[in-house]
Order: structure tokens, then C-alpha cells, then sequence
């Protein structure tokens, strides 16, 4: 987490955990409180893809 930073603005990020398993997250989010961004994370894996990118997915 230390090494993390939010994208957009390059803030700190806050951990959600929501599953782990073996001191693994399995599922949750990362947020930036300085831009109110939220990044998922879904099967271990951290989406920090900025906001736009992931609009223009759908």
C-alpha cells in the first residue's frame, strides 16, 4: 500500500477489504478520499485504471 497512489490525482489510497483468504485480498475496493475515486478489486487484482478508461469499457 505504501508504494500505491491514486492515478488521477496521485493521492493516497484507502484499503476496503470486503474477502481475503491467506492474508490475501480476494475482493474490494481502493479509494482516494483527495478525488472521491474508487478503484475495484475483483479476484486478487487491483483495477487502477482512471475513471474515464472504465467508462469507455461499457
Amino acid at each position: 500500500m505504501k508504494i500505491l497512489a491514486c492515478p488521477v490525482c496521485k493521492g493516497d489510497l484507502k484499503l476496503n477489504v470486503e474477502k481475503e483468504e491467506d492474508n490475501e485480498i480476494i475482493t474490494g475496493s481502493l479509494y482516494c478520499p483527495k478525488c472521491q475515486h474508487s478503484y475495484p478489486i475483483a479476484d486478487t487484482i487491483p483495477n487502477l485504471l482512471p475513471p474515464e478508461f472504465n467508462e469507455q469499457k461499457k
